[in-house]
């Protein structure tokens, strides 16, 4: 019977098959490496592309709060604007106001009682002067809240004072002024209760 040697066959199989493993290792290998190349290539132009936009936002963000504080800024000016007019108003509607205070406080002054400093503060005025005598004074206490100008005058501080004779007095006293609208809803409530 003839002996047929089949090492060597096994062998180049063996050396074959480490060859085609090596290769495709080799291959695997090799595409592995350009799979994490493209993959890398890949999450940098994403993160390139993301840090792009954060830095857009930023710049919008920081734009953004240029253009709040500017509206801050502006709303601050236009309170103080509307603040400015609304004093402007009151001193225009308070214009003839002063004057008929002043007139007023003439008419309402009785004789034999002289002023020597009035002092206004918003919706009060001190008065100081000197009065013949107490009944000077009374009288003009009763005048004035008579009048359709002033209301609860108050005696502060009375003390004789020889400057207008033997009973003269020096006076100080605060009286309220009476607000420009009051008088004409008073009226119409007056009209209206004699009219029923």
């Amino acid at each position: 019977m003839p002996r047929i040697n089949l090492l060597p066959w096994r062998e180049e199989y063996r050396q074959a098959k480490k060859r085609e493993f090596f290769e495709v290792t080799a291959v695997v290998l090799v595409l592995g490496a350009i799979a994490t190349f493209l993959w890398s290539q890949v999450i940098s132009a994403r993160i390139d592309n993301q840090s792009s936009r954060n830095e857009l936002l930023n710049r919008e963000i920081a734009a953004l709060e240029i253009q709040v504080k500017e509206i801050a800024e502006l709303k601050e000016k236009k309170l103080k604007m509307l603040e400015r007019m609304e004093v402007i108003q009151q001193l225009q509607t308070n214009r003839p106001d002063v004057v008929k205070v002043f007139d007023e406080l003439t008419v309402k002054t009785p004789d034999g009682v002289f002023f020597t400093e009035l002092k206004r503060a918003k919706d009060s005025i001190a008065l100081t002067g000197y009065a013949e005598s107490n009944n000077r004074v009374s009288a003009l206490m009763r005048s004035l809240d008579d009048s359709f100008k002033f209301t609860s005058p108050n005696l502060t501080k009375v003390e004789a004072d020889e400057h207008l004779g033997e009973q003269g007095n020096r006076f100080e006293m605060r009286v309220k002024i009476t607000d420009p609208a009051e008088p004409a809803s008073a009226d119409v409530a007056g009209e209206s209760s004699d009219g029923q």
